[in-house]
């Protein structure tokens, strides 16, 4: 059973935390990607002016949990124009399924972008099962099936 529904934890995704909801300096996105390749997940979170430092990828109760910080510049003497990148805290939790190897989650951070890794779970991997004959104590061999391999 398929717990972990990409396209459904996205949506539900956007319950981006910020440090003072409501204020005009307060981080509203971290913009991700999702995928399945093979048999992993991969996130992309894009992250640009963070401090690779500040950046924390948890698991717990099989929620993902990516925080990180942006520090507000602080240059003194200057008239600021605009501002319009938030600075703050950044936070974005994702509900696993059970298809997910939790313990085998990796994270790396280049480029202003954090990429994790989630392989499936092998009790989530399709299988092959062995098909015996009531007549006949030895399996029938079948033929190849698209999506299943041996």
């Amino acid at each position: 059973m398929l717990t972990f529904d990409p396209f459904r934890e996205l949506e539900r995704a956007s319950e981006l935390l910020g440090t003072s909801p409501g204020t005009s300096r307060a981080p509203r996105f971290m913009p991700v990607d999702l995928y399945r390749s093979g048999d992993h997940y991969v996130l992309h979170a894009d992250l640009p002016g963070v401090d690779p430092g500040s950046v924390d990828v948890s698991v717990e109760g099989g929620t993902l949990t990516i925080t990180a910080e942006r520090t507000a510049r602080g240059e003194e003497g200057v008239q600021w124009i605009g501002a319009e990148r938030p600075s703050g805290t950044f936070r974005r939790r994702l509900q696993l399924g059970e298809d997910v190897a939790a313990d085998a989650i990796t994270a790396t951070f280049a480029d202003g972008v954090l990429s994790v890794t989630m392989p499936v779970a092998e009790r989530a991997k399709p299988r092959r099962v062995a098909v015996e004959r009531a007549d006949h104590p030895r399996p029938v061999t079948a033929h190849h099936q698209q999506g299943i391999s041996s």
